[in-house]
């Protein structure tokens, strides 16, 4: 319109030719995106970020992550926002051709390597304290619901450095486990370099976990899709966790589970179950005799 009044075409003439009001046209020169829109774009930049950070949530959880972030809606307008993106749950059901594949790994394989048969395989083994952490997340249900787990095991100990416990698996799950490990294991100084492997969880691909590893110096490592193999090391872990705490009854609530846990990992697993690997040391004995050694070498 601007050009054409330049051009010397009155405004009226060409709202009457284009079968305008003038006067929603002059509400919008006034405001051309209107407070309504900008809202409906933010709360879509909201629900983006979320579905980023777990794929694997489906709309109403994502709604709950928009509306902690700011963004008030009813599930309804929620869920019609999702829907004209196409942010289905990475678990949901498949829609035709357009049903997402595993994300693509977001770091190289480390742990790789191949024998002498030509034939690649993994090798988990570390020469001292935090130079290979290995993470992953499992879970186990009570008459409240799930319980989830992810733990940080130190592959030179075997010791488990770190780990975080909740009711929701979510990027932060992985994020607080991370946290933990650095904080019991002397600081981002103390642990700046070591390797953390990882499957292609969406937990483990998320952005803020790439920025915790970032944050701390730490370098990340992912293995293949589906292949239980290349995070071998860590799944032997759960299955004793498994065999010794979770398949030993009916959790009724996930307090008591948790307290279950916590209680097995520090007490039994760190300071009372002897590994063939470590010499048949605690993973607490064996570090505290590298740690002499260590000490008496210098």
């Amino acid at each position: 319109m601007s050009e054409l009044a330049a051009d010397g075409i009155p405004v009226a003439v060409s709202l009457r030719v284009l079968k305008l009001s003038r006067q929603p046209y002059y509400r919008w020169r006034h405001q051309q995106v209107t407070t309504a829109e900008l809202t409906e774009a933010y709360r879509a930049n909201a629900l983006l970020d979320a579905h980023r950070d777990d794929p694997e949530f489906g709309y109403r959880y994502l709604a709950d992550e928009a509306r902690d972030a700011g963004h008030a809606a009813c599930d309804r307008t929620m869920w019609r926002v999702c829907s004209a993106n196409g942010w289905w749950s990475a678990f949901g059901k498949k829609r035709g051709k357009n049903g997402k594949k595993p994300g693509p790994a977001v770091h190289d394989d480390l742990c790789t390597i191949i024998d002498e048969h030509g034939r690649e395989r993994h090798r988990f083994e570390a020469d001292r304290a935090n130079q290979l952490w290995l993470t992953d997340i499992t879970e186990h249900h009570t008459s409240e619901g799930k319980l989830y787990m992810c733990a940080v095991k130190d592959v030179f100990s075997n010791r488990i450095v770190g780990y975080a416990i909740d009711s929701r698996m979510k990027s932060r799950l992985a994020v607080a486990a991370i946290d933990d490990a650095v904080a019991r294991r002397g600081g981002p100084r103390a642990v700046a370099g070591c390797v953390v492997h990882s499957d292609r969880g969406s937990q483990f691909r998320s952005r803020k976990f790439q920025q915790v590893l970032r944050r701390y110096g730490l370098v990340g490592s992912m293995g293949r899709v589906g292949a239980a193999g290349d995070n071998a090391a860590m799944e032997s872990f759960f299955a004793v966790l498994q065999k010794n705490v979770l398949d030993r009854g009916r959790w009724d609530t996930r307090a008591r589970l948790r307290t279950s846990i916590v209680h097995w990992v520090e007490r039994t697993y760190h300071r009372k179950r002897r590994q063939r690997r470590l010499g048949k040391l605690t993973p607490v004995e064996y570090e505290l005799v590298h740690h002499k050694a260590v000490a008496l070498a210098a």
